[in-house]
C-alpha cells in the first residue's frame, strides 16, 4: 500500500472522529501516534513499524529525549518529527501492561490519550492519528481499551478546537468492528 493512497476515501466518518483499517505508517496525518515503550528505542507491533518506516532520525530524537529525561513514564507523551513518514510528527507515549485492571491501568491509558491529544493540540495539528494503544503483547483487553479511547477522544474534542480530526487505525478487522460499535453509540 503506497503512502500516497487516498485512504481517507475509505474512512468511515464519524463527526471529526474517523476510522480505518490499515498500517499507520502510510497515514499523512500530521500526527500519528506510537504506542512505545519506556525506552523509545523502538520495538516490536507499531513501535518497530513506525520506528522502520520513520527512519534513523525518529531514533536519534528519541535517544536525546531520553538522554535530557530517561524513561518515557506509562501514561506520558512525547513528540519527534515523522523522520520519511508521510506523518509530520511522531507522539510517542507508554501505555500500561494489563494486569486485571489491579494496577491503574484504565486510568494510565486514558492518560496516553489525554497527554497525546494535550501535544497534538499544542503544535497545532490538524489531524492526529492512533492505534490501539495496549492492546498488544502490553495484553489489554480491546473492547475496554477502545471504550477508553474513544471516550477520551471525543470528551477531548468536546472541549478543544485542536486537532481537527482523530483517526482510530484498526489493523485487524475485529478491532475495526470493536471502534466501529463504540463511536455508533
Amino acid at each position: 500500500m503506497p503512502a500516497s493512497l487516498d485512504w481517507r476515501a475509505t474512512a468511515r466518518s464519524f463527526g471529526r472522529i474517523l476510522l480505518w483499517q490499515g498500517d499507520i505508517t502510510h497515514l499523512d496525518t500530521d500526527a500519528i501516534v506510537n504506542a512505545a515503550n519506556s525506552s523509545l528505542l523502538g520495538g516490536g507491533g507499531v513501535d518497530g513499524a513506525i520506528h522502520r518506516a520513520g527512519g534513523l532520525q525518529i531514533l536519534e530524537e528519541c535517544r536525546a529525549i531520553r538522554a535530557r529525561q530517561g524513561s518515557l513514564p506509562t501514561g506520558r507523551a512525547v513528540l519527534t518529527t515523522g523522520g520519511r513518514l508521510p506523518a509530520r510528527y511522531v507522539i510517542h507515549t507508554v501505555g500500561p501492561v494489563w494486569n486485571g485492571g489491579r494496577n491503574n491501568e484504565p486510568q494510565l491509558l486514558a492518560d496516553c490519550y489525554r497527554h497525546s491529544l494535550q501535544l497534538a493540540a499544542e503544535q497545532q495539528v490538524q489531524s492526529v492519528a492512533f492505534p490501539g494503544i495496549s492492546t498488544g503483547i502490553y495484553g489489554y483487553p480491546k473492547p475496554e481499551a477502545v471504550r477508553i479511547a474513544v471516550r477520551e477522544a471525543q470528551q477531548f474534542l468536546a472541549a478543544h478546537p485542536r486537532p481537527e480530526t482523530i483517526v482510530f487505525v484498526a489493523f485487524d478487522e475485529e478491532s475495526y468492528r470493536l471502534y466501529e460499535q463504540e463511536l455508533a453509540t
